[in-house]
């Protein structure tokens, strides 16, 4: 289906939060809810993920005044991991634009696990979805630069301008990952045999590995989505990283396949663009209003932090955050100039 009606001005509806004391209340009373909860488990197919402390828990929401309300442990560092994605998908459309990252990557659901094989080989090389692994690293590939080099140091300067300070590299996640990677090497070595991928795919490889193991905190992942709910200006710093129509071509692309093959559900039941990491973190997005970042290391079957989402489901229903939510029309008077 091609695109239509993109020339024409598009109006947007945002709402409000309510007032501060309440937004916070509310951040604690998630927070308080969950904070025992003891379903899932730690990731540990990447050797140092597995070390993660599980009692650790953080939710931080960033409202687009850049207001912030933090509880728990939203100043532990952790690595970004899959949450990069949906970053670096921004920053590339903001470079090459809608039509060619969407011609080149796609925006559908695969309905499979995150490092799928099968979907590329079911769709003859195309990634299908930026937020699985093999649209990613295509994604990442796409970045403008001379260099695998430079490719990176744009990268981490992008993510950096997102949460409006410097991120930097987790070395020992890098070093685990990379001794661990080789699925995301065939997926690679596979894209570059469908012509999804020009440049050296290990070299790709080590720049999506380095993306994910940039070290943010849950305030981080607030500061972060925020940026994307406020039309793409950082709400802290005041800075424009995207504009206001990649913003809406990332939430759009986060809606159907930010949550893996739980998306559908998550989209059902909180209402919410949302992007997951395995190390536990989760940011979800309220378009006109603010960010919620969570951070917990027990994740579901699907690598979805559990305490994240249920602390964010809450809060979507607190604040009224659910996209699709609405209540009845009250009608107007028709009142008519008298002639």
């Amino acid at each position: 289906m091609r695109t239509v009606g993109r020339e024409i001005e598009q109006q947007v509806s945002t709402g409000s939060l309510p007032g501060w004391d309440r937004v916070h209340e509310l951040a604690e009373a998630g927070y308080a809810r969950y904070r025992d909860d003891d379903e899932g488990t730690v990731a540990d197919y990447i050797p140092v993920l597995g070390a993660a402390d599980p009692a650790l828990f953080g939710v931080c929401v960033v409202e687009t005044s850049g207001a912030r309300h933090a509880v728990g442990d939203t100043e532990v560092a952790f690595s970004v991991q899959s949450i990069s994605k949906a970053f670096v998908y921004a920053l590339v459309c903001e470079e090459l634009g809608h039509e060619a990252v969407r011609d080149r990557v796609g925006v559908n659901n695969t309905g499979l696990p995150f490092d799928s094989v099968i979907a590329v080989e079911l769709n003859e090389g195309h990634p299908m979805s930026p937020m699985v692994n093999a649209g990613a690293l295509a994604t990442t590939a796409l970045v403008p630069a001379d260099s695998s080099a430079e490719r990176w140091e744009r990268i981490r300067t992008g993510l950096s301008r997102f949460a409006g300070r410097q991120l930097t590299l987790d070395g020992e996640v890098y070093r685990s990952e990379s001794a661990t990677n080789t699925r995301n090497r065939a997926i690679a070595r596979l894209l570059e045999s469908y012509g999804r991928i020009e440049h050296d795919p290990l070299e790709v490889v080590d720049v999506y590995t380095r993306q994910c193991a940039l070290r943010v905190t849950t305030e981080d992942l607030g500061v972060m989505g925020a940026t994307l709910a406020d039309g793409g200006v950082n709400p802290v710093t005041g800075e424009r990283v995207v504009s206001p129509d990649v913003c809406r071509d990332t939430l759009a692309v986060l809606a159907s396949t930010g949550m893996y093959e739980r998306s559908g559900e998550w989209l059902f039941e909180i209402g919410l663009p949302a992007k997951s990491g395995v190390s536990g973190g989760i940011v979800a997005i309220a378009p006109g209003k603010g960010a919620i970042g969570t951070y917990s290391p027990r994740l579901d079957r699907a690598g979805n932090s559990v305490r994240g989402q249920r602390a964010t489901a809450y809060l979507s229903r607190a604040l009224g955050l659910n996209v699709f939510a609405s209540s009845a029309h009250v009608p107007v008077a028709d009142v008519r100039p008298s002639e």
